[in-house]
């Protein structure tokens, strides 16, 4: 008996019944972000959380408790929306397969598989010819230690699947260091570490139609692993390269057939500066080139940025391009956006420092996501606009501190 059978369709009265109806796997911010474009659009999300009191949980009222891999929870919500999203990828294949016999799923498996697996990923980049560090695909000792041997003894150590912020990464510079992973079983990613100039991300919407819209490409820079300061436009990226990063996402997107969101998250880096090819130039005039690192098939935290920033911001553009909508103008309403999180707080509730950070700091404009307080977590974002980069840095940067509980940043409890 397939699932199709296990589900009823519940048919609700009045205005909501003619409301678009978009179902959104997963409870965390970005869901709860999805609701906040939503309400003006007159969208109606529903949505399978981790739990009712989580950060989507609060705000979005058509939410039902459930894990994202338990196949009836998943195709009980596809079959009450007229499309299913998600807001992370840890969906497992066969149940969005499954869920496709309710309602379109957007993006689809077959798209999310090169989003949820890194091994995956880079084979497929290969085939498209677009640059990734140089890989080996690992399950020994003995594997480990071949490669680092080409590559001078130092790489980074990759759980193919569900890694995030730095989780699931790990420099090492021996192979027995890899044993706790290897005993796991499965495969391992190795790859060759980058001596990157910056990190910029590329985001970009597409309808099923092909349509596509491109936001500028940003600058990232992490802290711990983990997103810390997004600014666009990408400073110091001249107009060529940005050309060259937005193609890059561009030809993925319609390789792979993403519709909604599609982050691409490269490492920028000169050709000789430790970076083994046989074509390479000096290290002090070399060609800048950008190397894929990993891709996000869903509203990501480089982006966050166009909720004010933007013509028209991610979470929005994606519920449009999910419905097969019309895009709207990615373009950018100020020269700089700067767009700092929130990581972890030393305040109980870090609402308590809203007086002051107001006060202080009247453009930022605070995002917070209803999250309990855990070290290094991600439970808010700050994002400034201007005309003047320094000054922009200088006041998100101000009002993330003294969310954070900063004393340093002038919040005093």
């Amino acid at each position: 008996m397939t699932a199709k059978a296990h589900v009823q369709r519940v048919v609700g009265t009045g205005a909501e019944e003619a409301a678009p109806r978009i179902g959104v796997v997963g409870g965390g911010q970005l869901a709860r972000m999805m609701q906040e474009a939503a309400i003006p659009l007159g969208i109606q999300l529903h949505a399978l959380v981790e739990a009712a009191d989580g950060a989507s949980g609060q705000v979005i009222p058509h939410s039902i408790v459930g894990d994202a891999d338990d196949l009836s929870a998943v195709c009980g919500l596809a079959a009450n929306v007229d499309v299913l999203t998600v807001e992370h990828e840890h969906v497992p294949d066969e149940i969005l397969e499954a869920a496709g016999e309710f309602a379109p799923v957007r993006p689809g498996a077959h798209a999310l598989a090169f989003a949820q697996d890194k091994l995956a990923m880079r084979e497929k980049m290969g085939e498209l010819g677009i640059p990734v560090p140089r890989w080996w695909r690992v399950e020994s000792e003995d594997e480990i230690a071949a490669a680092l041997a080409d590559l001078g003894g130092q790489a980074v150590l990759k759980t193919p699947r569900d890694g995030y912020d730095g989780k699931g990464v790990r420099v090492i510079a021996a192979a027995s260091e890899a044993r706790d992973w290897l005993k796991a079983g499965g495969p391992l990613l190795l790859e060759e570490m980058i001596p990157f100039e910056f990190e910029v991300a590329a985001v970009l919407a597409r309808r099923p139609s092909g349509e596509v819209a491109c936001w500028p490409v940003v600058r990232t820079v992490q802290q711990e692993g983990a997103c810390f300061e997004v600014v666009a436009p990408a400073p110091g990226v001249p107009p060529e390269l940005e050309a060259q990063i937005q193609d890059i996402a561009v030809r993925i997107a319609g390789a792979l057939d993403v519709v909604g969101i599609l982050a691409v998250e490269l490492f920028v880096a000169r050709s000789g500066e430790g970076i083994v090819r046989d074509d390479d130039e000096a290290a002090s005039g070399g060609e800048l080139i950008p190397y894929v690192n990993a891709l996000a098939m869903r509203p990501h935290n480089s982006a966050h940025w166009t909720i004010e920033g933007a013509d028209t911001g991610q979470f929005e553009q994606h519920l449009r391009a999910v419905l097969d909508l019309p895009l709207g103008s990615p373009a950018p309403l100020r020269d700089w956006s700067v767009m700092v999180n929130v990581l972890g707080s030393e305040l109980e509730d870090p609402r308590e420092a809203y007086p002051k950070v107001m006060e202080k700091y009247p453009r930022a404009k605070i995002h917070m996501y209803g999250k309990e307080v855990k070290p290094r977590r991600k439970i808010g974002h700050v994002t400034v606009l201007g005309d003047d980069l320094d000054e922009a840095l200088a006041q998100a940067h101000g009002a993330a501190a003294m969310l954070r509980g900063d004393v340093r940043a002038g919040w005093v409890g």
